[in-house]
């Protein structure tokens, strides 16, 4: 069996890097690398800042992530060797009692060394008992689930935040007028321009901009209509005659583009709520999603036709920081860290998938041990036999990756 091969099949099983010394030569790559990366990460900071704020959440994401599985591992009594931000050289890293901290040159995710993961994990007798191995089912599964816990409540976070300080998109009750079609129209002949609100129409009080549509198509060319506006805080009526719709003759034209969604302030109480409702119905829509993303069929149609269905597109975090970028342009602060919460939330549900090297696979693992297990006598898997299975799960991974950021090179979904 090759070294490759071995250390391949070690940090899969155990969810991280092993130990073992930094390779000075390795180190000096790193020093290189690492300013290669800082060098990037600035001229992206000057060329699209939105696109910036988006990449440092989504490693602050990930930095907390891994805080999750430190902290309660910690906590459970468990001997942590490694905790480091990014893969593959050593960048830099500084010991601390038992743990090593420090960066790598990637900042493609982040990682926690757990000693005795598993039965392939070679462990000194003397540190047998504080191995993840030896530990209780629900202490296992609490550090497991640690990591996605911590992005669920990271969402939860986000969402309240920005709903209690910025607002969250949803019906004002106000159905405003964002543009006016041009020509001769009902809207223009009633005085009506931009920014005006539409109260009723004929008779009729709007609320929402599908209940104006509702009344427009229950009218016919030549109806004449009484609409009541807001000009300011000016409230005006006037009659018109509706008109024939281009697009479709026996259908009546008014000649408004109407919206009425907006981020609308909620009180702490009310935000942590809509937050908690949101995040579940995120939740139910990212299992779906992960079907989605992990459905290979999906890629090839995206690589042979560019017009296939842009919901079931695979992307990296290439296309996800091209459309953080166009987000924050449009919205802001507040578009970028409700991106950022979405995110989490699917992270969160994804990381749980229950196969290796996800921590859904270790807890997987945990509860067919726990199951396993009776009358006092632990049972312990033998994770080797689960190694072709995680590698076959890495090798769609990999092919998912390399399509996406294809995809998102030649496809950009934002700028």
């Amino acid at each position: 069996m090759s070294d490759f091969y071995q250390r391949f099949r070690s940090e899969m099983a155990a969810g991280g890097a092993v130990g073992g010394e930094a390779d000075p030569r390795a180190t000096r790559q790193g020093h290189l690398a690492g300013i290669l990366v800082l060098a990037l990460l600035s001229w992206l900071a000057v060329k699209n800042p939105w696109t910036f704020v988006f990449v440092v959440g989504l490693l602050v994401s990930i930095f907390l992530h891994e805080v999750g599985h430190f902290v309660t591992a910690r906590r459970s009594s468990m001997l942590v060797t490694q905790f480091f931000m990014g893969f593959g050289p050593r960048v830099w890293s500084i010991r601390r009692n038992e743990v090593e901290y420090g960066i790598r040159a990637l900042p493609l995710g982040a990682f926690v060394r757990i000693v005795g993961m598993n039965n392939l994990d070679e462990v000194d007798v003397a540190d047998e008992s504080r191995t993840y191995r030896a530990q209780s089912y629900p202490k296992r599964m609490l550090v497991i689930t640690a990591g996605s816990v911590m992005h669920l409540l990271i969402a939860l976070t986000l969402f309240v935040a920005v709903y209690s300080f910025a607002g969250r998109i949803q019906e004002t009750g106000k159905v405003a007028v964002m543009q006016l079609v041009e020509g001769e129209t009902p809207a223009r002949s009633a005085g009506i321009v931009q920014d005006d609100v539409i109260e009723s129409f004929n008779n009729v009080r709007v609320y929402e901009r599908s209940d104006l549509i509702e009344q427009i198509v229950a009218t016919s060319p030549g109806d004449r209509v009484e609409v009541t506006y807001r000009h300011g805080k000016e409230q005006r009526t006037a009659t018109v005659t509706m008109i024939q719709n281009p697009a479709n003759p026996t259908i009546a034209y008014f000649g408004v583009g109407a919206w009425s969604r907006d981020y609308v302030k909620l009180s702490l109480p009310a935000a942590v709520w809509q937050s908690f409702r949101d995040m579940v119905s995120d939740v139910g829509m990212s299992v779906k999603g992960v079907v989605t993303v992990l459905n290979p069929i999906n890629s090839v149609e995206h690589l042979t036709n560019e017009n296939a269905d842009i919901n079931t597109r695979p992307s990296t975090v290439v296309g996800a920081s091209q459309m953080g970028g166009t987000v924050g342009r449009q919205e802001g602060l507040k578009g970028v860290i409700l991106m950022l919460a979405s995110i989490n939330v699917f992270v969160g549900v994804f990381n749980m998938l229950p196969l290796l090297p996800f921590d859904g696979g270790h807890a997987a693992i945990a509860t067919y041990e726990r199951l396993r297990s009776r009358r006092g006598k632990v049972y312990r898997a033998d994770i080797s036999k689960m190694i072709p299975v995680a590698t076959t799960v890495v090798a769609l991974l990999a092919l998912l990756l390399f399509t996406g950021l294809y995809l998102d090179i030649t496809r950009p979904m934002g700028g």
